[in-house]
């Protein structure tokens, strides 16, 4: 999730640093439909972040929209296509640095004639500090890199910072989604959720978290960990 941004050294006195939160920018190189959609498709999805500011997400759209859903990281996009395609009355933000994932998204964008997407392909955090207050219905922040060393844990996009920044452009009453595979993060995450006291887990049986909600389609990542042997908790919260 970032571009070019300030290092621990350039930091200024009493700043916090933003280190990386993400790995990769690109993978393997892009097949000749993939380069023409992120050449030619990608700029006119492009979240200004000038324009978020003046007149909030959902202006982003050539349509009215209900409401206007965030899902930081979106990997492939399978998760973030599967939600377009249900719910057209939606705006859909999403935010992922990783080029070739926002290829694979363009492709089904074309496919399926996607018009309730925008796209911000770099950090999240400038998006978030863009986004007015209380301005998104629903975030979603899926298979987070869960940065699994002790000494990278600083780079994990669940923080206090980013907690509050979620709870400030969520509406009362809004939804945060959180999913990941790995044990420590999801710890993590309800400790800082808890630490916040801003939103409320809304599971009431093991079931809630441990089965994924029908409206919350899998992803070949959540695939991939589950034939690892890795099981996923789906944690749901409810913005006060």
């Amino acid at each position: 999730m970032s571009k070019p941004m300030t290092t621990k050294a350039q930091a200024a006195p009493g700043e916090r640093s933003r280190g990386q939160l993400f790995g990769r920018r690109k993978g393997h190189r892009l097949r000749p439909r993939q380069l023409r959609l992120v050449e030619e498709m990608l700029p006119g999805l492009r979240v200004c972040l000038d324009g978020l500011r003046a007149h909030g997400p959902a202006a982003l759209f050539d349509r009215p929209v209900r409401e206007v859903w965030l899902e930081i990281g979106f990997g492939g996009g399978e998760h973030l296509a599967w939600q377009a395609a249900h719910n057209r009355d939606i705006g859909m933000i999403g935010a992922e640095p990783f080029v070739n994932g926002v290829a694979k998204l363009l492709a089904a964008i074309e496919d399926e004639g996607l018009g309730n997407i925008r796209i911000h392909d770099d950090d999240a955090r400038p998006l978030l500090e863009a986004l007015p207050d209380n301005s998104l219905d629903r975030v979603f922040v899926l298979f987070p890199d869960p940065w699994p060393k002790a000494r990278h844990r600083k780079r994990r996009f669940v923080s206090h910072e980013t907690v509050g920044e979620l709870h400030r452009i969520l509406r009362p009453g809004g939804t945060l989604r959180f999913a990941s595979d790995i044990a420590d993060y999801v710890r993590w995450t309800l400790a800082h959720i808890r630490a916040h006291g801003g939103f409320e887990w809304t599971a009431e049986h093991p079931r809630d978290w441990r089965e994924r909600p029908r409206d919350w389609p899998g992803t070949r990542y959540e695939a991939k960990a589950r034939g690892a042997g890795r099981r996923c908790a789906y944690l749901s919260f409810r913005r006060a």
